[in-house]
């Protein structure tokens, strides 16, 4: 029973930034990676950025410079802050972790509902 919850999307012009929030709850032992993926209109669901447990960060080139990912392992809980925002960037905005639960040797995949991100003047 484990649920992500996204939050922080919505409208912004060009050049703005805004700053997603996802939190995973439910019984959980231990996250061992979280990442965002994004969808847009007439393109395949692709790879944002991911964090590890250790903290190691990946990100596509397209947001490289632009975007950070950062995690609080206290709230079992990822960010995703993007800055410089074109409109290119717009899409729907998933988040996807690995989790153990608790009394449960076996990882598995999860997503959240997604979130909308709209840049546009």
């Amino acid at each position: 029973q484990v649920q992500l919850v996204e939050s922080g999307g919505g409208l912004v012009q060009p050049g703005g930034s805004l700053r997603l929030t996802c939190a995973a709850s439910g019984s959980i032992f231990a996250i061992r990676a979280m990442g965002w993926y994004r969808q847009a209109p007439g393109k395949q669901r692709e790879l944002v950025a991911t964090i590890t447990s250790g903290g190691s960060s990946n990100y596509a080139d397209s947001v490289k410079g632009r975007f950070t990912i950062s995690r609080d392992n206290a709230k079992n809980t990822v960010y995703l802050q993007m800055n410089s925002l074109k409109a290119e960037d717009t899409a729907v905005y998933y988040c996807n972790a690995d989790i153990r639960t608790t009394g449960i040797f076996i990882w598995f995949n999860y997503w959240g509902q997604g979130t909308q991100v709209t840049v546009s003047s």
